[in-house]
């Protein structure tokens, strides 16, 4: 399913990180995970990432900082904002495809992630 996707958790709480990597992998996607913006930055790097689930809050950061370096130097990679406060207007001012609510379903999280992906160039 996953059709060697590449996708990216950017999330401070390791539990999140490990729960989207377990169901995304049975799912057939590589997962990269980051639990900062900076290792995340390194990923967008150095890996070849087609999708991005990004907190809002990793840590002290704000996750759109990160969004609008995506939008800039990886216009085609697809973004998901995870959120427990922001709704979809937020996360569409910030420029996402798609935002995830916390806490979320995992067809939420599978939904997304393949909708996204389906539009992204391998």
């Amino acid at each position: 399913m996953g059709g060697g996707h590449s996708v990216l958790v950017v999330d401070d709480e390791p539990s999140i990180r490990l729960l989207c990597r377990v169901n995304l992998e049975l799912e057939g996607y590589r997962v990269l995970e980051a639990a900062s913006l900076d290792e995340a930055r390194r990923h967008l790097r150095e890996d070849d990432v087609h999708v991005v689930l990004l907190d809002v809050h990793v840590g002290p950061d704000d996750g759109r900082e990160l969004m609008t370096e995506i939008r800039s130097g990886w216009p085609s990679v697809g973004v998901a904002l995870f959120s427990g406060t922001s709704g979809w207007e937020t996360a569409r001012t910030a420029g996402a495809d798609a935002v995830i609510p916390k806490p979320f379903l995992l067809e939420q999280l599978t939904g997304a992630v393949a909708r996204l992906a389906g539009a992204a160039r391998v």
